[in-house]
C-alpha cells in the first residue's frame, strides 16, 4: 500500500510536544549524520530527514538526555558535546505548553560513524548541509538549526 505523500498534515493522532535535544552530528569533512524519521503519522514530520536527538525526562539535564538518546538510537557516546541553539516554540495556543528544544554540535570521527547501529528511523546518512536544505525534506526546526550553523559565520560580529 502506497502512502500519500502529504499523510503527515492530514494525520489525526495526538501530538504530545515535550522539551527536547538535537544532536548536529559532523563529519570531519562537514557533514552532517542524519536520520530518516519513520513513516508513521503518530510522529513530528515523519518520513523527513532530521537530527538524532528526543524527548527530555523529568528531572533529566539536556546533556543527559542527549547522551542517553544517542545511545538509543545509535549505540554511540560522544566524548563531548556543546550546546550550539536552543529554540523555544510555544504551543499554548492549541491546548499545549512551551517547549525548547536545545542543539549540541558533536564531532564525530570517521571510525565511530562507522559503527553506528540504527535502533530508531528508517535509515541514517551523511549529508552536506548544502544538499540537505535544497534536496531533502527536513524537519523544519532542523533544516533551521543547519543552516544555522553553516551560516554562523554571517552573525560574527567582532
Amino acid at each position: 500500500m502506497s502512502v500519500p505523500e502529504d499523510y503527515f498534515i492530514t494525520a489525526k493522532s495526538t501530538l504530545r510536544p515535550s522539551n527536547a535535544v538535537a544532536a548536529l552530528l559532523l563529519l570531519d569533512d562537514g557533514r552532517y549524520i542524519m536520520q530518516l524519521r519513520d513513516a508513521i503519522p503518530d510522529i513530528f514530520y515523519p518520513d523527513h530527514w532530521g537530527c538524532f536527538g528526543g524527548a527530555v525526562g523529568e528531572g533529566e539535564t539536556s546533556l543527559a538526555a542527549l547522551r542517553r538518546e544517542l545511545e538509543e538510537e545509535l549505540e554511540y557516546a560522544p566524548d563531548t558535546a556543546e550546546e550550539f541553539t536552543r529554540f523555544e516554540f510555544d504551543f499554548s495556543k492549541v491546548g499545549q505548553p512551551k517547549v525548547c528544544r536545545v542543539y549540541f554540535e558533536i564531532s564525530v570521527p570517521t571510525a565511530a560513524f562507522r559503527r553506528f547501529a540504527l535502533h530508531e528511523g528508517a535509515a541514517f546518512e551523511a549529508v552536506t548541509g548544502r544538499a540537505l536544505l535544497t534536496h531533502r525534506k527536513v524537519t523544519p526546526y532542523d533544516a533551521f538549526a543547519i543552516w544555522l550553523h553553516m551560516s554562523r559565520h554571517r552573525f560574527n560580529t567582532v
